[in-house]
């Protein structure tokens, strides 16, 4: 028979799992449906993650130290090569011109994809992300060639970015949650995101690229102070997935970590309509065995991939070259359904 002490202790949990659940909520929906939130998205986390903290009992000094810290690799990252960016453009430029003169557009689209696709760990998938805007904004070909190269680019940074923590703010949070090294998710995605890139860079040779009415660029061209600002920003989401990952760790022991991974990886869809690192704040956590967290992890980058709200490369490319969100799901979603189905099987395979 249940003391009233126990009973008391099952109420209190029941009403730790609800606020979770309610706080979960707010973070999945906010940003897409309130315009405030998603114009101070950075302000929103730092708050919704501290609240998380604050529910469960997870806020104090080791939490404050590590969204102190986690970020700062990220924030370096973005800064250093974003700066490097914009004094290396005009070589770039040129380098870009003189290869549309000797090779094929369609092989092009091949080197570019695979290229950012291995970079964006190191140089970072918003910087990845503006190299490709610049790229496109060079060649001028027809929209819908160039429409496919994005979106197909886009799912190549995803994937290659969640390699290392200072690719992205998945890869970021992951290490932070699982307490692992800066090689962790290399070795544990690696042949698999190697594999994505590999095939999404290869499906662009099918691209059909000519001359026509090429995608609106609004080519980038920031001032240091906005490659500063950008920076900022980074560090304060990040801080505030930091929060809300240790927030949200009686969640993770409580029901995640019991699900198979099978299930895991489909859930993971809706990072199609939400950023997948708001997502593995969420869901990763030492609790999660090896095939838990590869299914999740694979099963967020490449649903990210479909739609333009689902990863931070698609949301810069597509709002500095114009690409509506039809266009994008066109693309997206036929790229990315089929991608899963074959991870799913390999993933099984794998177990």
């Amino acid at each position: 028979m249940a003391t009233p002490r126990s009973e008391r202790s099952r109420s209190g949990w029941r009403a730790v799992l609800v606020g979770l659940g309610l706080i979960l909520l707010a973070v999945l929906i906010g940003p897409i449906f309130i315009g405030p939130i998603e114009r101070n998205i950075e302000l929103f986390f730092l708050s919704v993650g501290a609240l998380a903290a604050i529910f469960t009992g997870q806020f104090g000094w080791p939490l404050v130290r590590a969204a102190a810290t986690e970020p700062i690799a990220l924030t370096v990252a973005v800064l250093v090569f974003g700066a490097a960016a914009r004094i290396a453009r005009p070589a770039f430029d040129r380098g870009l011109q003189r290869l549309r003169t000797t090779v094929s557009a369609r092989w092009i689209y091949f080197g570019l994809i695979v290229l950012l696709g291995l970079l964006s760990s190191v140089i970072t998938a918003v910087i990845a992300a503006l190299l490709l805007v610049e790229a496109i904004a060079m060649l001028k070909l027809d929209r819908p060639s160039e429409t496919a190269a994005v979106v197909l680019a886009c799912f190549a940074i995803g994937l290659g970015a969640a390699l290392t923590p200072v690719g992205e703010p998945l890869g970021t949070i992951a290490i932070s949650a699982l307490s692992a090294d800066f090689w962790y998710l290399m070795r544990l995605l690696g042949p698999l995101v190697m594999a994505g890139i590999v095939i999404v860079a290869a499906l662009s040779l099918f691209i059909s690229p000519h001359s026509g009415a090429s995608l609106y660029a609004a080519r980038p061209d920031d001032g240091w102070h906005e490659i500063v600002l950008r920076a900022v920003r980074v560090y304060a989401f990040v801080a505030g997935l930091v929060g809300l990952s240790w927030g949200m760790r009686p969640l993770v022991d409580a029901y995640i970590s019991r699900m198979p991974h099978t299930a895991l990886f489909w859930l993971n869809s809706i990072s199609a309509v939400v950023d997948n690192a708001t997502l593995t704040a969420a869901e990763i956590g030492p609790a999660l065995n090896h095939s838990q967290q590869r299914a999740v992890l694979m099963g967020l980058l490449i649903s990210g991939g479909m739609l333009i709200p689902g990863n931070i490369p698609n949301i810069v490319a597509a709002s500095r070259l114009g690409i509506s969100s039809r266009e994008w799901a066109r693309i997206g979603l036929l790229t990315g359904l089929p991608l899963m189905a074959l991870c799913f099987a390999v993933l099984h395979w794998m177990s």
